[in-house]
């Protein structure tokens, strides 16, 4: 019965944890990356479509992102979304293509988003925090409904803790090292 709850708590931490560093990943640094445009959804044809689903996106240099449309008539609706979002990223559209130059982070710039990864950050421990407390509360509840012993719970409580430190940590270590890109120069 633990077993299962160890197996359940585990499962939600860990994809707590995937969630921070998929988000984290969308946070821009100084260096081109395909993951900051996660975000931006193009109104295509009536629909909010993901960018990466209306064109085909490369990066030819670390400073330059091109975006390439399956379809042309795309193109102003592909600048404008990029431009709507809170990115702080300008295109260019040259009628066949749309290139997005990354400029470099300011140092005011490199603060927000260093904040930002310390909001994300504390979202993620939160989350691993409550997966722990409704561990906590299944154990307890099976200890009084006398399907395990108090010895048992005891245990169980141990080692949900030890699986929360853990989770924490790998958060906090993610964050460190997204922190630590952003405020490189």
């Amino acid at each position: 019965m633990l077993n299962d709850l160890y197996a359940q708590t585990e499962k939600k931490m860990k994809d707590q944890v995937e969630h921070i560093r998929h988000g984290l990943s969308t946070i821009r640094t100084g260096r081109a990356s395909l993951a900051i445009l996660d975000g931006v959804h193009v109104d295509y044809y009536g629909t909010q479509t993901p960018l990466s689903q209306v064109a085909t996106l490369s990066i030819p240099d670390p400073t330059l992102i091109v975006a390439q449309p399956w379809d042309p008539s795309v193109l102003p609706a592909i600048e404008k979304a990029i431009q709507k979002s809170d990115l702080g990223l300008n295109p260019s559209n040259d009628g066949k293509v749309i290139r997005i130059p990354i400029p470099p982070l300011t140092e005011e710039r490199r603060k927000d988003l260093a904040k930002k990864v310390h909001q994300v950050a504390e979202e993620g421990r939160t989350h691993i925090r409550q997966a722990r407390r409704d561990a906590n509360e299944a154990a307890k509840k099976l200890e009084k409904d006398k399907k395990i012993s108090q010895d048992d719970e005891k245990r169980g409580l141990e080692q949900i803790q030890k699986m929360t430190d853990q989770h924490i940590k790998l958060i906090d270590d993610i964050a460190k090292k997204k922190e630590q890109e952003i405020l490189q120069i």
